[in-house]
């Protein structure tokens, strides 16, 4: 809360009348008389200040009076944020369809010798599995870049063993887990398990004509389905929701209805 007065030697309708703030996102002004009738302004917080998004604010105020011409006094007001620790640390991720070159991490080895002694370098160490054609390490700097391809569906994590080296031949090595990031990149998949090509005109309302199976690869929200059919035909879904199975119900009797409706794509 930041408090201010003006002072107008005018008395009356020509003394000081108002008090405007310059629009912004984060204060509100309120305007108050003391006892002696002598009108000040209160700056009020209202939303929080985020330094990473604006680390310096620039206001004005202004005092104006009732008089003809109106009359008026400004005031600059400057504003700097000062930091809190308020951000957790954020690893980099990288999703499955990321393009090679892509640094996944930077891995970093020290040594207390020095000369060549204390110079370091990298390498990835051969691995069980295919780390060692999907990531590649910059000897120097220890970054670790995507040269192949990941699929979240065929393989969700990867073990990458680093070893660091001196010129004196003394090693030490580390592992490093690259957990890989689902993206929406695979279609949901229909597949007819039951269909019936005949049905009899006088047929019951919630007879069950097929069942379709939907599935999507992808996790999470990426993988679920929602399904529907065409509003113009004797017919209507019901999905269950523990399972991708969809069943079709006629709604109606089609009784002398000259049409003819397919499934499954036929």
């Amino acid at each position: 809360m930041f408090r201010f007065g003006a002072y107008d030697p005018d008395a009356g309708i020509h003394g000081l009348q108002n008090y405007v703030l310059s629009p912004n996102d984060n204060f509100a002004l309120k305007q108050h008389s003391n006892a002696d009738g002598i009108r000040f302004a209160v700056m009020i917080l209202q939303k929080p200040l985020d330094r990473e998004l604006n680390p310096h604010l620039s206001l004005k105020l202004i005092a104006v009076d009732g008089g003809t011409p109106q009359r008026s006094g400004t005031v600059n007001i400057e504003i700097t944020v000062l930091d809190a620790n308020d951000n957790p640390p954020v690893f980099n991720q990288s999703l499955e369809n990321s393009p090679p070159g892509t640094i996944v991490i930077t891995v970093s080895a020290t040594d207390l010798d020095e000369g060549s002694n204390g110079k370091i370098s990298y390498v990835i160490l051969n691995s069980v599995d295919d780390a060692s054609e999907i990531f590649d390490i910059n000897g120097e700097t220890g970054e670790v870049k995507l040269v192949g391809s990941t699929d979240f569906e065929k393989k969700r994590q990867y073990q990458i063993h680093v070893q660091a080296s001196d010129e004196g031949g003394l090693t030490d090595s580390s592992k490093v887990i690259v957990e890989i990031l689902d993206t929406n990149d695979n279609v949901p998949v229909i597949n007819v398990m039951s269909k019936s090509s005949l049905i009899a005109e006088d047929v019951q309302p919630g007879t069950v004509v097929t069942i379709v199976n939907i599935q999507d690869a992808d996790s999470g929200e990426n993988g679920k389905v929602q399904c529907d059919i065409n509003k113009n035909i004797p017919f209507s879904a019901g999905c269950s929701s523990t399972s991708p199975i969809i069943f079709f119900f006629s709604c109606q009797r089609i009784r002398d209805m000259q049409c003819e409706y397919y499934t499954g794509g036929q």
